[in-house]
């Protein structure tokens, strides 16, 4: 996987024209491809799926939201942003079927797979794993030793018709519901594809599972959806990886996570994102967490050209943790709105957040948080440490917290520290024979270690590489 995911993942795909129609017809079918986001295509999109009705209900009620709920009058400039040019839903031609194996999935759609190296990643033991392309999951597969403890681990789209008495309940009802946010009901309108997990009671998966998410269409919206249920005593470690060659048209990524972490349960969830720069990448995550459990989200965030993203977790039960580890990279052309929001809604309970952002050539990198501190809630402890490294004079690092407290003897701590690429630094290293930008990259490195030391090796290698990358020319 080493290498492989990294010369995928690297610099931009740039072309210089958009693909033709009779090179998109190879991989894509004629159904569904309609540009604007319409009520029409919602309940195209229902039917194409063949949808149980309360299914197809709720698409229309959150659609009807959307249309209702006004944009964001806070965080980054979203007006160029076109929901009247974005294609809602793209299914890969061939995936009418979903394959039962890996031999079986189209050979166009197969090779830019297996540059991300998904069968070496089946070779490597992962507990599962899966693979989304446009609007649709074509690939899945887990361990058998993982399903006999009834573990459940398939796409969205099959679990709604497979598993209704799990997902019903838990679909955008109590964790994101359609009226959250704009973005959440034009999800809850338009998903399609993504992971559904669920993890017995007292069951404890060893080794990770892991999705990838591709977007290989102009304009296109991808809204996968991720429900995961830990049950009492559970443990599971879920990883995505994201990635989009670049157009010249602008692309969404709107996807919602939803986590009921239960009683004494442990989840992580991990993502690596590198949408190319045409991408305006705004998503919803949340995790409903009770007595005991333990939330743990670790992000790197390196593409897309807008980015707003605040895992959130809600702290309901006595003794309940949640970690907040992530770092966010922003070069020419890029804001990254990014932070945590963390409530606490019991006694006891404990958070804490790690926030790295690092910006050059005019990025613009904001740390946006919320913590809040219910009342009745004593013992309750929270940190918050953010830290930004700015590569020259033109980029841009903003720390905006929001901090309340309803209830007393809680212990809160909030750091934040902004500073340039330190020259004495580059000096001290330059003397001893180190080039200027292998310099650069070690002082990024250890900026940037306490998250990536979190990350699984073949991961944390490759965000090494990607950051080196895109630092590359970042001295002075």
């Amino acid at each position: 996987m080493a290498g492989e995911i990294a010369r995928f993942y690297g610099k931009d795909a740039e072309l210089s024209e958009e693909p033709s129609a009779s090179a998109l017809s190879k991989v894509i079918s004629k159904k569904a491809r309609e540009a604007g986001l319409t009520k029409s295509i919602v309940k195209e999109i229902s039917d194409l799926k063949g949808e149980p009705d309360w299914m197809r209900e709720f698409r229309i009620r959150s659609f009807e939201i959307f249309e209702k709920k006004p944009m964001p009058s806070w965080g980054p400039d979203l007006s160029g942003l076109d929901f009247g040019s974005i294609v809602g839903f793209v299914r890969p031609k061939g995936s009418e079927q979903q394959p039962n194996s890996w031999e079986e999935v189209p050979a166009e759609i197969k090779e830019t797979f297996e540059r991300l190296g998904i069968p070496e990643a089946e070779r490597k033991f992962l507990a599962g794993v899966g693979a989304q392309y446009d609007s649709e999951v074509l690939y899945k597969s887990i361990r058998k030793s993982i399903s006999e403890l009834g573990v459940i681990f398939t796409d969205m789209d099959s679990a709604v018709k497979e598993y209704p008495e799990i997902v019903k309940p838990h679909f955008m009802t109590k964790c994101v519901p359609p009226n959250d946010n704009k973005f959440a009901a034009l999800h809850g309108a338009f998903w399609s594809g993504g992971s559904f997990v669920y993890v017995p009671k007292g069951v404890k998966v060893q080794q990770p599972l892991q999705i990838y998410f591709m977007m290989n269409y102009p304009g296109f919206g991808q809204f996968e959806h991720t429900l995961i249920i830990a049950e009492e005593g559970s443990q599971v470690h879920y990883i995505e990886g994201c990635s989009a060659p670049h157009y010249t048209k602008n692309s969404l990524h709107s996807a919602v996570v939803e986590i009921f972490a239960h009683k004494n349960s442990r989840v992580r969830y991990t993502s690596i994102q590198n949408w190319s720069k045409n991408v305006y990448n705004l998503n919803t995550k949340r995790a409903l967490v009770h007595e005991g459990a333990v939330m743990e989200w670790v992000s790197g965030t390196l593409g897309s050209g807008t980015t707003m993203l605040y895992p959130c977790s809600v702290l309901l039960g006595k003794g309940a943790r949640a970690e907040h580890l992530s770092i966010a990279l922003a070069g020419k052309g890029q804001v990254k709105d990014t932070g945590a929001k963390i409530l606490h809604m019991a006694p006891s309970t404990c958070s804490k957040v790690v926030s790295k952002s690092i910006c050059k050539e005019g990025g613009a990198v904001r740390y946006r948080g919320m913590l809040f501190v219910g009342p009745q809630c004593e013992g309750a402890k929270a940190n918050v440490r953010c830290d930004s490294l700015i590569a020259d004079s033109s980029s841009i690092a903003e720390t905006l917290p929001t901090i309340e407290v309803k209830g007393g003897a809680a212990t809160i701590g909030h750091e934040a520290s902004v500073g340039r690429i330190s020259e004495e630094q580059l000096f001290y290293l330059m003397s001893r024979g180190i080039d200027s930008e292998e310099a650069v990259s070690m002082i990024v490195r250890g900026f940037i270690e306490p998250i990536v030391k979190e990350l699984p090796l073949e991961y944390a290698v490759e965000m090494n590489r990607l950051i080196e990358m895109e630092m590359e020319g970042s001295v002075g």
